[in-house]
């Protein structure tokens, strides 16, 4: 698969060498980092180190940064857990309709549990507004939940502006950050969230790890109990290793944002440029509103995603789409009808993701080989 073109990197990027020669020692010798003896404080200094790498990273305290199995179980436990520890404060929360699963089927459970859940819509650039945030606050509001950058068009929220309304009411303010390591300032202090999800396999580190920050006083009731690790937030011996690459994989997709951001994004406007010009019709999710650099969603009139998916693979070129097969049909995603496309693209959508490998001329080929299997693709359809 090394000739393929790889156009899939919001679903995951490859770790990096710099990332796994963090990690091998510690694969081959690392311990418990719970164990009082001279190998478990040896552990300990290597999870602390890495503690501290993340915190420097986000702006937060090391004590605020808590190691997770990844992004989804960090949703989850911001989400879950600040609700249920606020629980007593006021059982309403709110969240937008395009929200990565992790965080709407979070939601699903509080309002099982009798939590009121104010879904909040999105416009037709992907957009939440603050002041639809500002209008569904009430005074038993204790949580909101607003993605920082969307993982399937890529549009970028006003999260400072978010967090300042709701937290001027006392609600705290989770976002889903998942995507935007390495593309986006995660200050903490500058986005004035009181939790932020991140996860190692976005940026060039290792599956199976994340972070949740917990600003300081954040009250949140742990949803893995056990030992007591991560601050009694997250039980379990951490994943040494995996926490070591991923701090080692933010460190680097740190320093090197403005470049990466900058050239990557060049790339993506290229990409966006060549499909609009040989595809009649194409058109751009989320083409007004300002996006993350590494993802382009178009849409394709009249066609299957899941047929030109299978076509470019074939061809070499690996991307994914914005629809699912249900029952048997194509269905919209969750993301694609938020924001209302045209029945006629709507299950024609395709989401092409660059990373920092991406290069010039694998963007040139795939804008050709995307041209010319959508346009093979309308002769068959007429």
């Amino acid at each position: 698969m090394s000739d393929n073109i790889y156009l899939d990197n919001a679903a995951t990027t490859t770790a990096r060498p710099e990332v796994v020669e963090a990690m091998l020692p510690l694969l081959t010798g690392g311990y418990n980092p719970s164990s009082t003896h001279a190998h478990g404080r040896s552990a300990r200094a290597a999870l602390d180190t890495a503690r501290a790498d993340v915190a420097r990273v986000l702006g937060a305290k090391p004590r605020e940064i808590v190691f997770t199995g990844g992004g989804s179980e960090a949703d989850v436990l911001a989400i879950v857990g600040a609700a249920k520890a606020r629980a007593a404060d006021g059982k309403h929360v709110i969240t937008a309709t395009f929200e990565h699963h992790a965080v709407l089927h979070a939601f699903d459970v509080l309002e099982a549990e009798g939590w009121s859940v104010t879904r909040l819509p999105v416009d037709a650039d992907g957009l939440v507004e603050p002041s639809a945030v500002a209008a569904a606050l009430r005074p038993d509001t204790t949580l909101v939940s607003i993605m920082l950058g969307n993982n399937e068009i890529g549009t970028v929220q006003a999260i400072a502006d978010i967090a300042a309304l709701a937290r001027a009411v006392g609600a705290l303010v989770h976002t889903d950050a998942v995507q935007t390591a390495g593309y986006l300032d995660l200050d903490v202090e500058r986005l004035g969230v009181d939790l932020l999800a991140i996860s190692a396999h976005k940026f060039n580190g290792p599956k199976g790890v994340g972070v949740l920050y917990v600003r300081s006083g954040t009250p949140v009731t742990a949803q893995i109990v056990g030992g007591g690790q991560e601050h009694g937030l997250r039980s379990g011996t951490e994943n040494l290793a995996g926490v070591a690459g991923l701090a080692r994989a933010l460190t680097l997709a740190e320093a090197e944002r403005p470049a990466v951001a900058a050239r990557v994004g060049a790339l993506r406007d290229r990409l966006e440029a060549a499909i609009l010009a040989g595809v009649d019709g194409a058109i751009v999710l989320g083409a007004k509103a300002t996006r993350l650099p590494h993802i382009l969603s178009v849409g394709f009139p009249n066609q299957p995603s899941d047929a030109l998916l299978m076509a470019l693979d074939l061809e070499g070129v690996s991307a994914s789409a914005g629809s699912a097969c249900a029952a048997g049909s194509l269905e919209p995603s969750h993301v694609v009808a938020a924001i209302g496309v045209p029945p006629a693209y709507a299950t024609g959508v395709l989401r092409f993701s660059l990373g920092r490998a991406t290069t010039e001329s694998e963007v040139d080929a795939a804008a050709a080989i995307v041209c010319r299997v959508v346009r093979q693709g309308e002769t068959a359809n007429v």
